[in-house]
């Protein structure tokens, strides 16, 4: 059982090596890149929002005349 267990050690020390590697090879981005990529996702998640908002009204103006009767 002890060699399974270090095995399984090896195996888990293993990935956390190669994983270091990998991370090592991404080209990660500077700092003016980094502002820029934030506000882009911060303006399609609010456009997403605003469009989910839009529609959940709409659809909640057109289904209410059917519950109230």
């Amino acid at each position: 059982m002890a060699k399974k267990d270090k095995s399984a050690l090896e195996k888990i020390k293993k990935f956390f090596r190669e994983v270091k590697v990998e991370l090592k090879k991404v080209n990660w981005p500077n700092q003016t890149e980094l502002i820029s990529y934030t506000g882009v996702v911060i303006a399609v998640v609010l456009l997403v929002g605003l469009f989910i908002g839009g529609v959940d009204a709409v659809f909640s103006q057109l289904i209410r005349p059917l519950i109230l009767d």
